[in-house]
């Protein structure tokens, strides 16, 4: 049976189970040490992984579609910030200020690749111009998450000024996305033929990270700084980020004349925000001591966005199929 659009999924839950397991069962001294070795290795290979999987076909087949990527990049990198910094008369006293810090940080990451990927297919959109533009707002992410982080959060809360901060981002995250992508004729006949194994290794390995980050923040005191209707309103504001930004993507999209497929493409390249580059990122730019606030908002955005995101992706495929005209900027279909 089918497990309906609106309850979270397995990898839901086990976020959720690692949060309550690091909140009781935090790690501490040495053994933290040595974890924090483990997850910079683990973080390596997952951004391995997905280098590895990107076609160098499907960027080329995307990458010519620059005014979509424009619009999910202005929404991604600009509209996303700034609402995040106005809207913050209302939500640093409703939320506290780790929270808060964790809600800009939120708002300033790049778009998830796998999920906006998945969602574009379900839904009939323009599945090459939205490889290319998750793609590249990971990558982008890389360079503009660090300058935005330096530019809208306090420079107490991070750990290092943003062009460190960048350079140490790229030896965790690009380095290994390129050296994947470039090895990716070698290793994409493995990666096909285990793909199932792979994506529960590529789960557990954000599982990890996750505990990692949770026990530095439960040992410096993160539950006692966040009281539980702090914490109720947080729900709330991420859900109206997210509502605003798929509202307003949809509405910019059919502003400037897109497709419905390019209009998909936006919707789901726009407004997700990932999980797998966010909390690696945190733990680069942040102190340990603020990192579970700082990752806790994007937490709580992850499952919404996916569950959320389901039921729009479900009604979009609804339309009927001759609405589904060449999407601009598509590559043509092979025979």
């Amino acid at each position: 049976m089918a497990r309906p659009r609106f309850l979270p999924d397995n990898f839901t839950l086990m976020l959720l189970g690692t949060v309550l397991l690091s909140s009781f069962l935090p790690v501490y001294g040495e053994a933290a040490r040595v974890l924090e070795y483990i997850t910079v290795g683990v973080i390596f290979f997952l951004f391995f992984l997905h280098g590895a999987k990107l076609s160098r076909q499907a960027i080329w087949a995307g990458i010519s579609h620059w005014r979509l990527h424009l619009v999910v990049t202005a929404i991604t990198f600009v509209i996303f910030p700034v609402l995040g910094w106005a809207l913050r008369p209302l939500l640093a006293p409703l939320l506290g200020p780790d929270l808060y810090l964790g809600v800009l940080f939120l708002c300033t990451l790049p778009a998830t690749v796998q999920s906006a990927v998945t969602l574009t297919a379900i839904a009939r959109g323009n599945m090459p111009a939205a490889i290319c533009s998750a793609s590249g707002s990971t990558l982008m992410g890389i360079v503009i998450t660090p300058l935005l982080v330096g530019l809208l959060l306090s420079q107490t809360a991070t750990s290092s000024d943003p062009l460190q901060a960048m350079g140490r981002i790229a030896m965790q995250l690009l380095l290994p996305f390129a050296l994947g992508h470039f090895l990716r004729p070698w290793v994409s006949p493995f990666l096909t033929r285990h793909a199932k194994r792979l994506k529960g290794l590529d789960q557990s390995s954000i599982l990890l990270v996750v505990y990692s980050a949770f026990s530095a923040s439960v040992v410096a005191g993160l539950w006692s700084r966040i009281p539980l209707a702090a914490l109720a309103a947080l729900v709330l504001v991420c859900a109206l980020l997210l509502a605003i930004s798929m509202g307003l993507s949809a509405w910019l999209a059919r502003r400037f004349g897109f497709s419905k497929e390019d209009e998909i493409t936006i919707v789901f390249c726009g407004a997700q925000k990932s999980l797998v580059s966010g909390v690696p990122m945190a733990k680069v730019l942040f102190a340990p001591s603020v990192m579970g606030g700082i990752v806790l908002p994007l937490m709580i955005f992850h499952p919404l966005q996916l569950m959320v995101s389901a039921w729009v992706a479900g009604r979009y495929a609804q339309r009927p199929q001759d609405a589904a005209l060449p999407a601009e900027g598509a590559a043509p279909a092979k025979a």
